[in-house]
């Protein structure tokens, strides 16, 4: 990548600023969409993609479990055990995701998106709340949920919200806000786990990810106090539709350009 310059800079602070808001709304760290915008934008390879978005989704991540905790505090010991177990994962799955194909992780990113997006699109149509659901499985389970989130967020920088909180919801009977602390409490610090196995690859481009991440605290907050303003079948059907629209850009740009 060439080196960043002043009029790169406000692109990138607004671009930060918007997946901050995002990531709050749905808490995610936002790289759902800056892994696409820097492989289809900045012609980034999949791994480095990945890598720099998690420069951003770090400190966002953080702060979103911070301020989804404050509304939502779930038990210490199993926040603890399943970013332990999560952390464990993305370490041996970041690892085996730099030593494949760009393309193939490319496709399997890809096909990930496509697959979640259909998932939850057919799930809404028997949505029920929430609210009065009780436990389906036992609570003392939720630390092994781990394995799935760090096992995404290693292999695709990503993931690890979008898998756990379905399956806290359904499995669990957690309300969506209660689950997304919990992945938070998952993602958070295997985010760092994964930055790091990254960074030591040479799969990240700090001068991209750190403008972004500085904007992005500066709106993650705002995103979060949103999120608990909005409807939550609403909230599902924006996230579902938004998975959907990134994973048809991602499979079919290759073909675009062919011709």
């Amino acid at each position: 990548m060439p080196p960043i310059t002043f009029s790169d800079l406000a692109p990138m602070l607004v671009l930060g600023a918007a997946l901050g808001l995002f990531g709050g709304v749905f808490g995610i760290g936002g790289g759902i969409i800056a892994i696409p915008v820097f492989v289809l934008g900045y012609g980034m390879d999949q791994p480095l993609a990945q890598g720099t978005a998690l420069v951003m989704m770090v400190p966002n991540l953080l702060v979103g479990w911070w301020r989804y905790a404050q509304h939502h505090p779930v038990p210490a010991h199993r926040a603890i055990a399943i970013g332990v177990i999560a952390c464990v994962t993305t370490w041996f799955m970041a690892r085996f995701a730099n030593a494949i194909s760009p393309k193939l992780l490319r496709l399997a990113f890809s096909l990930f998106l496509l697959g979640m997006a259909v998932q939850m699109l057919v799930q809404l149509r028997r949505f029920q709340p929430q609210a009065d659901s009780p436990e389906r499985l036992d609570p003392r389970l939720v630390p092994l949920v781990g394995l799935v989130g760090g096992s995404s967020m290693g292999l695709l920088g990503i993931g690890g919200g979008l898998l756990a909180t379905p399956i806290l919801t359904g499995l669990f009977g957690l309300r969506q806000t209660v689950a997304q602390a919990f992945s938070l409490a998952l993602v958070a610090p295997s985010s760092v786990v994964a930055l790091l196995t990254y960074s030591g690859a040479q799969r990240v481009n700090w001068a991209m990810g750190l403008p972004m991440a500085a904007s992005g605290l500066l709106t993650v907050s705002a995103g979060v106090a949103l999120a608990h303003r909005l409807p939550e079948r609403r909230m599902r059907q924006a996230f579902a539709w938004m998975l959907f629209s990134t994973a048809l850009w991602l499979l079919l740009e290759p073909l675009v350009h062919r011709f």
